[in-house]
């Protein structure tokens, strides 16, 4: 009654009063349910749901155990998700370019001292950008293409974050793909590949970014350990396929298909393999394997660069390739099975050399060495 006894001013500002509160009450409701929502999320592991044609359901989270394949470019990472995607149970799909520009920009958020704090001041610590990051990628694999049994992502520069990626997605598996650096500079030249930050006419600038960035990836792999990360020679690959792929498939927990061995028949199939017209290998791998693109980079390569050779890229020494022999000979069928072993003499040396510099007074025992040596793990 007090409410119709107003006049018409006093009841416009009793009306806008009972409008605000019930604003604010919304909006704190919103907020309330927001945070509680943000709890579910750490506590339950969101869900990505996808249905087939025939209405099946496909559900993917942090825990699934998805694929990664990387390497640096021009390392045969379309080649080794072609033969992937052409497993009945598995879907690559196409590069997506998004999943390394988030991490690459994740790397800056928290690489930078003065950004980091701002992000913390604001609520967003490691763990709500870690559940963002998976929900990013998670939502392109999962609807990006046709849903299947395991997915897997091939963009090459995500190995370059793989240790990070492995403590999003800890039953991931990754397969770190190795080719002779010679070979990669010369294919990315000569087809014109580019790649922000390279100068593409310069043969020693690239071999040298492509021995800083195999070694990193490299040095992840073998700190997460035989069980994670699974490097994979290109010649290898190329010149003993089926030895190989059961290797691959053994690794990533896959029934054994002949039809890994015949990828060129998927293409364009149903549940087969996608191909991009904009990704450079595109036109390569629509082929059965071919062996003749081991040496084309042969007698390109400037004199003063391959003088140099060791200098520029000493990550073609560390994973056994010759830098002297005038033409490499790659059917070595016993070189690649031991990389393990050659990544524990490589730590337990640079350990004795670190203990033996303390002995002198020279030196003392880094702690990445330390931390390297405790988190290997061996078959």
């Amino acid at each position: 009654m007090a409410f119709f006894m107003l006049d018409r001013t006093a009841k416009r500002k009793m009306a806008r009063l009972i409008a605000l509160l019930l604003l604010t009450t919304c909006v704190v409701f919103g907020v309330l349910s927001t945070r509680d929502a943000k709890v579910y999320v750490v506590q339950k592991n969101t869900q990505h749901v996808v249905y087939d044609d025939n209405q099946k359901e496909y559900t993917y989270d942090r825990s699934s155990p998805l694929i990664f394949v990387g390497g640096f470019p021009r390392s045969g990472t379309t080649l080794m998700r072609a033969l992937l995607d052409a497993h009945p149970d598995v879907r690559c799909g196409e590069e997506t370019r998004l999943i390394p520009n988030l991490l690459q920009s994740r790397s800056k958020w928290v690489g930078n001292r003065v950004e980091k704090e701002r992000l913390r001041e604001a609520g967003i610590d490691d763990e709500v950008i870690k559940n963002a990051v998976a929900a990013f990628v998670l939502e392109i694999m999962a609807r990006h293409g046709e849903p299947a049994k395991r997915l897997c992502n091939k963009d090459p520069f995500v190995l370059s974050s793989l240790s990070y990626m492995h403590g999003v997605f800890p039953k991931g598996k990754y397969i770190l793909m190795i080719r002779d650096g010679r070979a990669s500079v010369h294919s990315m030249i000569t087809r014109h590949v580019t790649i922000t930050g390279y100068n593409m006419t310069s043969y020693r600038e690239c071999l040298t970014k492509w021995s800083r960035t195999i070694e990193g990836m490299y040095n992840q792999c073998l700190q997460e350990g035989p069980e994670v990360c699974l490097p994979v020679y290109y010649e290898q690959l190329v010149l003993h396929s089926e030895d190989w792929m059961r290797k691959i498939l053994e690794f990533l927990d896959l029934p054994w298909d002949d039809v890994v061995l015949h990828h060129e028949s998927a293409v364009g199939k149903p549940g087969g393999i996608s191909l991009s017209k904009t990704e450079k290998s595109t036109d390569q791998v629509i082929k059965p394997i071919n062996k003749g693109a081991l040496t084309k980079w042969v007698g390109h390569i400037p004199p003063d660069v391959m003088a140099d050779i060791n200098t520029i890229a000493p990550m073609l020494t560390r994973l056994g390739y010759d830098t002297h022999a005038i033409y490499p000979n790659y059917d070595k069928r016993n070189r690649d099975m031991n990389l393990w072993d050659r990544g524990r003499v490589e730590m337990q040396k640079q350990h004795k050399i670190n203990i033996q510099d303390l002995q002198r007074g020279k030196g003392f025992i880094p702690k990445k060495v330390g931390q390297e040596m405790a988190q290997f793990r061996y078959k």
